[in-house]
């Protein structure tokens, strides 16, 4: 690529000017270019910073190219990969509070989310998970979809009962919930979903959004889809950097990365919002899937489970203590506002 060649040329040099040159990022992603929102996402912003800006170029390069999805945190870290888009859930199993910064059971939808990340103390607290738990990255916010689907059933599920025993692909903090119900979960890359309801190995998956699902095929082998996503009511995505390349660069560098940032929080959001119906459209119409909606008696027993595992999680990690807790407050105090200014919407 001519433009990757002279980029990569000129780190770290000066032009005759006295101009530092423009530094070149290496940026993997954790979802594949063409998966629309998740992948898509990871390319608006790399065709946002390299439109505004004249100090850094970044490239997107897919899953594998350069590393796994799940070892990006570790490339990143030591710095054999510049940069990667990707979500903190994926780092549950290295941080126990990571999914807290990425999307919480019964948690808090987009608005209220991005109020804590961008004008609490959750983006203070996120910053300070990685560089306490020993990863030498800097992230910020980059992403964030509404609520996802609950996930695709190969039987309708009309029992509690049903769910033991079940194989099922779940993400980040939800996945406790549903071994609590019995579940067997496991946590698959986007890639690797299909060929495994395909093959049997699991029963049941959830991924995202109608749209994203959609691209992936599962209503070919898994015809109910359950709603409301109580797993994840907002999911952020998040950008991480070396934190040895962040500190390099220069103040407007930095601020012009977390300006495209901010951007792709906004257009992220509106186009999940925009289009999603029309893949829910498509599903029944085309492909006949059956859209439902978990009964109260579900939703009541997913609650208590993560309320059991979000006490345990606490007790278990000062860091995840630390945080639950100001996320708990801020959602106490949020409460004020949302509880009165928007319209009332029953469960059922």
């Amino acid at each position: 690529m001519k433009l990757k060649a002279i980029a990569l040329a000129s780190v770290a040099a000066f032009s005759t000017t006295g101009v530092q040159a423009q530094e070149f990022f290496e940026m993997t992603s954790g979802f594949a270019k063409n998966l629309p929102l998740l992948g898509t996402g990871a390319v608006d912003f790399v065709e946002k910073i390299n439109s505004i800006s004249t100090e850094v170029e970044f490239e997107q390069f897919d899953p594998g190219e350069l590393v796994p999805t799940l070892e990006a945190l570790d490339a990143v870290s030591s710095g054999s990969v510049d940069a990667a888009w990707t979500t903190s859930g994926y780092w549950q199993g290295k941080i126990p509070a990571a999914s807290l910064f990425a999307a919480v059971p019964f948690g808090p939808e987009t608005g209220e989310f991005l109020g804590w990340m961008l004008y609490d103390d959750g983006g203070a607290l996120f910053e300070r998970m990685y560089i306490e738990a020993g990863y030498n990255v800097h992230a910020m916010p980059c992403g964030i979809t509404a609520p996802e689907t609950s996930g695709w059933f190969k039987e309708e599920i009309t029992s509690l009962d049903q769910l033991q025993g079940l194989n099922m692909r779940f993400f980040g903090l939800g996945a406790e919930v549903m071994q609590r119900m019995g579940v067997s979960t496991s946590l698959l890359a986007g890639g690797d979903i299909f060929p495994a309801l395909e093959r049997g190995a699991i029963d049941a998956t959830e991924f995202s959004m109608p749209r994203v699902d959609a691209r992936l095929g599962f209503y070919n082998i898994a015809k109910f889809n359950y709603f409301p996503g109580w797993h994840q009511p907002a999911t952020i995505y998040e950008l991480m950097v070396n934190k040895d390349r962040w500190d390099d660069l220069d103040e407007i560098a930095q601020n012009q990365i977390t300006m495209a940032c901010t951007a792709n929080l906004a257009t992220m959001y509106a186009e999940g919002e925009a289009t999603n119906y029309q893949a829910m459209i498509d599903n029944v119409e085309n492909q006949g899937v059956e859209i439902k909606q978990w009964p109260s008696e579900f939703l009541d027993a997913f609650e208590e489970q993560w309320n059991e595992v979000a006490l345990e999680l606490a007790a278990e990690d000062a860091f995840f203590k630390e945080v639950w807790d100001d996320l708990s407050e801020y959602r106490a105090n949020y409460k004020v506002w949302g509880d009165s200014i928007y319209l009332p919407r029953p469960r059922n």
